[in-house]
């Protein structure tokens, strides 16, 4: 692409599960004047003892997100080697631990991994119960949070534990090696099960029971601030360029789609979230639904998250010998598609569940009932996001790679009762991150210039009539599906 712009040129970054992908961005009108993308390798991991985790285990070299970056960036070709700022998002929860020259002492345990299940229940019990731990840090931490996962490494390997010199997530550890200092974000940092929404500061107290020095976590940067400059020549970055803090995915998307207070946001992708921007902190959900997130500029993010989202179903399709697009309506079987565990609802044990299956129920019956299950967990916990003031017919945005598809996004349009925008701007994780770097840049506030680029105008779909009586059937197998589930 032509990298003629009209203002200084950025580079966004999103170091997901899967890949890494980069942008670069015109600062100055939000045009995308190149882009790479290199993937990432993700695998089971196994137990202490050798054996096999059944499908709970999620690893990942932090080293190869950093060879995959270096690529996806050698794609942008001069652009990138002509950014002004640089700003990385990555996949929020994940454990890096590195040792005491800065190589990481293990693979990352990521967000996705469920193995810690036993650890949180103790975590729980050990500190007054999920309404204790709400309160505290924002949010009940499952097995996805930080915290449990490094209660998991002291019990587990307590060898890697002990040679562990510093703790990152994994956007930490992309943005120090960039030229960063060791920092992080508050949003980022309020996933970690470890740091204090109303003092936002680390909690000392957890920190010390869980057995993890402070001094190995990083210093956590404020909104809009410059934490380093690009060194060295290892990436194709310009030397002397700006780096942002960066920040967690779910709050670079935010960013990218320019969010204001009250706008609820549906993102289909390999976990489904459901989220929308809050002025007033999160009292913390006991029940755990909702994660009682910050957001990358000085507001809040509550959020819901399930692990079974477009891979489970697209699983699901490829089972039955099926098109992702090749849904039927009608029929009365319900799926819960809980195949890797699931956080939202928090069955971490739970495999997928099939029930009221009739002789002339059809592969597409089916199909569209894995669409139906994997989409209402997050309708559910839809209404303990939104504030009181949002209107119930508050057009729900769409994105993440499911929103291009005409089943998920029917399927959303039926089951919520909501009209539905699909912006138009793709891969807004990374444009997010850079509209931070721009801001940075330009001294503006992130969301504005991402309001600015209009990021979030895109395709509406009216509402339709909510299909309860589906909705009744989920809610009802799910109710009575505890003992089968590992409820």
């Amino acid at each position: 692409m032509s990298t003629q712009a009209a203002g200084p040129l950025v580079v966004g970054v999103d170091s997901s599960t899967q890949s890494a992908k980069v942008l670069v961005v015109d600062a100055a009108t939000g045009r995308v004047v190149a882009r790479g993308q290199a993937p990432h390798v993700v695998t089971g991991g196994t137990a202490a003892d050798g054996s096999d985790l059944g499908g709970a285990g999620k690893e990942s070299d932090p080293e190869q997100w950093w060879s995959a970056l270096g690529a996806a960036l050698d794609q942008c070709g001069d652009a990138a080697r002509q950014a002004a700022a640089v700003s990385v998002a990555g996949q929020q929860h994940g454990l890096v631990t590195l040792d005491a020259s800065g190589r990481p002492v293990r693979p990352a345990l990521l967000w996705n991994d469920v193995r810690s299940a036993p650890q949180h229940r103790r975590l729980l019990a050990e500190h007054g119960g999920p309404g204790a731990w709400a309160r505290r840090v924002g949010s009940v931490p499952l097995p996805a949070f930080t915290v449990t996962k490094w209660a998991w490494l002291r019990e587990n390997e307590p060898a890697a534990a002990d040679a562990t010199a510093a703790v990152r997530l994994p956007h930490d550890y992309l943005t120090a090696r960039i030229g960063g200092e060791a920092v992080t974000d508050r949003g980022d940092a309020s996933g970690t099960g470890w740091w204090s929404p109303a003092d936002e500061a680390y909690d000392a107290e957890i920190l010390g029971h869980i057995g993890l020095d402070p001094k190995a976590l990083p210093r956590v940067a404020l909104p809009g601030e410059a934490v380093g400059t690009v060194k060295g020549g290892e990436l194709p970055l310009p030397h002397g360029a700006l780096v942002a803090t960066g920040t967690g995915d779910n709050m670079a998307a935010a960013l990218g789609l320019g969010l204001r207070p009250g706008q609820p946001v549906l993102s289909l992708g390999t976990s489904g979230t459901v989220y929308a921007v809050s002025t007033r902190r999160p009292d913390g959900d006991p029940t755990g639904t909702v994660a009682g997130f910050a957001d990358a500029r000085g507001d809040w993010l509550p959020l819901a998250c399930t692990l079974n989202c477009t891979l489970a179903v697209d699983r699901v399709a490829a089972l039955l010998g099926l098109d992702r697009e090749d849904v039927e309506p009608g029929g009365s079987a319900v799926m819960l598609p809980f195949l890797d565990g699931e956080r939202t609802p928090d069955l971490p044990r739970a495999s997928g569940l099939l029930h009221g299956l009739r002789h002339d129920t059809t592969r597409g019956q089916l199909l569209q009932a894995a669409y139906d299950g994997a989409v209402f967990a997050l309708l559910q916990a839809l209404d303990r996001i939104v504030d009181e003031d949002v209107p119930a017919d508050a057009p729900l945005l769409l994105i993440g790679g499911g929103a291009r598809g005409n089943a998920w996004r029917d399927t959303v349009r039926r089951l919520s009762g909501r009209p539905v925008v699909v912006p138009e701007a793709r891969e807004l994780v990374a444009l997010g991150a850079a509209a931070q770097a721009a801001g940075l840049l330009l001294g503006e506030d992130p969301a504005a210039v991402a309001r600015r680029w209009g990021t979030a105008r895109g395709a509406e779909y009216p509402a339709v009539p909510c299909d309860t009586a589906a909705r009744e059937r989920l809610a009802e197998t799910l109710a009575a599906g505890g003992p089968l589930l590992g409820a």
